[in-house]
């Protein structure tokens, strides 16, 4: 790097952490009011409005008062490759919206962005100095091909994020570095954020392709914060809806900033499980696992986590129907179905545990399961049907997830999985259970597209009670006796996947 890290006399932030966290939520009011004034083409409007509804809130990848303000003054929180990469992501959901579709007809229905996005990257890579958003980019480019099946250039992607962050000092606390580095309050901000932004994904992309994080916090990374809190009390507005939903949709408040924190908290437990009992090169010794889970045991807080486990699986699958019977399948992306399928570990344990085939776990398990299958008719990686196609080519990660929740139906009971004529498998329909009857539970209003049926809309914004759920006491001496299906979906499933599995 040009620039030494050691700290002197004169290393110091121009201003103190009130005062420019005050600046840095004046300006992002400011910001806001003035995006209203936006004379951009409707179509790009509608894609950045969706990626600020739709992908912002979890991820956090950009700074948005930042990149709003650069946008409109070519600075440097904003380029031709960002801008590119933010369109391209959110073409899925203006080609569903017909009353928007036909305006990406002059980007070649949005085909355009895509192609451009990558030869900037090239033109970026090749022009000197790395930039802030040329990392934004990578990583919108690596949830992007994520999300399409294509786990290897997901891969290429964040690890080119990952090497750039390195080399621009990203990893450590800029706090420490503003006075020598001559950093603003601002880009203080947009560091320390895109850094926890990488180390998220870093997590994200460990758990679905199997692989040992790359990201490491130390004692001089950035703090686990943020000056700028305005987007906490925002107010979310879903995007893209039919106006029906839109007007009837309650006004709520977007919560983003404090979600992002604490996922990031749960990233760094991850990371440690991650490296202690997922380590494909280093088996844990039986001592430094039980240490592992000690340790991260007091950092979840006080209570049985087991219960947690089995309560936390419950409030996902209710949280996960609601937003489907909300917003449509079309509007879930790759990690809220990832949050699904560990929902599904646990039902799959349950019966697992109990054998009972007919218990509302097992009703669980195929909800989450057919609504898994389901998602990969609106991924733009998917399989076909309403079914899980085995493909000898490749595994998308909703496809390797399913594949694990079957291998264990499958050992526990051969009946329950059923070949197709097509080559794919799905669950039977051994326990007595019609797949294509109505619902009588609280899922009975979604269709089969995943979609409200007309007339329930009303009743689909009602939070519903996440604190409580009865769990037979033997249970909890039942579950430690079976083994979990990995919370790696691709563990052990990369390039030497066994495709004879299903057919032994």
């Amino acid at each position: 790097m040009a620039h030494s890290l050691e700290p002197g006399p004169s290393s110091q932030p121009a201003v103190s952490n009130e005062q420019g966290k005050q600046e840095l939520i004046n300006s992002a009011w400011t910001e806001r009011a003035l995006e209203r004034l936006s004379n951009l083409p409707e179509a790009i409007q509608f894609l950045l409005d969706s990626h600020w509804c739709w992908v912002q809130p979890l991820f956090n990848f950009v700074y948005r008062p930042a990149f709003t303000r650069d946008l409109k003054t070519n600075g440097q929180f904003c380029s031709v490759l960002l801008l590119n990469a933010m369109l391209a992501h959110s073409v899925r959901w203006a080609k569903a919206d017909q009353n928007v579709a036909h305006l990406l007809e002059p980007f070649e229905d949005g085909a355009y962005f895509g192609r451009q996005v990558r030869l900037n990257l090239m033109d970026s890579l090749q022009s000197g100095p790395p930039t802030i958003p040329t990392v934004q980019a990578l990583l919108l480019l690596s949830a992007q091909e994520c999300g399409q099946g294509n786990l290897t250039q997901a891969w290429l992607y964040s690890g080119m994020a990952f090497r750039l962050i390195e080399d621009l000092g990203i990893i450590f606390d800029g706090r420490k570095y503003a006075g020598a580095l001559k950093l603003s309050t601002e880009e203080v901000e947009v560091r320390n954020r895109l850094f926890w932004s990488c180390y998220l994904w870093d997590k994200v992309m460990s758990l679905y392709l199997g692989r040992l994080p790359v990201l490491q916090e130390s004692s001089v990374s950035p703090p686990r914060s943020i000056l700028d809190d305005t987007s906490e009390i925002d107010i979310w507005i879903p995007h893209g809806l039919d106006p029906v939903t839109m007007a009837e949709y309650p006004p709520a408040q977007a919560y983003t900033t404090s979600c992002f924190i604490n996922t990031c908290a749960l990233s760094e437990i991850l990371n440690a499980l991650l490296v202690t009992m997922y380590n494909p090169a280093k088996e844990s010794t039986t001592a430094e696992v039980e240490r592992c889970a000690i340790e991260e045991e007091k950092r979840l807080g006080s209570g049985h986590h087991l219960r947690q486990c089995l309560e936390s699986a419950n409030a996902i699958l209710l949280l996960f129907d609601l937003f489907c019977k909300s917003f449509g399948d079309g509007h879930v992306i790759l990690s809220q179905a990832y949050a699904l399928y560990t929902a599904a570990s646990m039902f799959l344990l349950q019966v697992q545990a109990t054998k009972d085939f007919a218990s509302m776990a097992m009703d669980n398990l195929r909800y989450s399961v057919d609504a898994l299958e389901r998602l990969q008719n609106t991924s733009p990686g998917k399989t076909s049907g309403l079914v899980c196609e085995i493909s000898a080519d490749s595994y998308s990660v909703l496809g390797s997830a399913l594949l694990s929740i079957y291998r264990a139906l499958q050992e526990l009971n051969p009946e329950i999985i059923i070949k197709h004529d097509d080559g794919s498998y799905y669950m039977s329909n051994t326990s007595g259970i019609d797949r294509n009857r109505e619902a009588t539970s609280s899922r009975g209003n979604v269709d089969h597209t995943g979609r409200a049926r007309i007339g329930t809309q009303d009743a689909n914004f009602a939070i519903p009670d996440l604190d409580y759920m009865e769990i037979p006491p033997d249970l909890f001496d039942m579950l430690p006796e079976i083994e979990p299906i990995s919370a790696n979906v691709n563990a052990g499933m990369g390039i030497n996947l066994d495709q004879q599995w299903f057919r032994r």
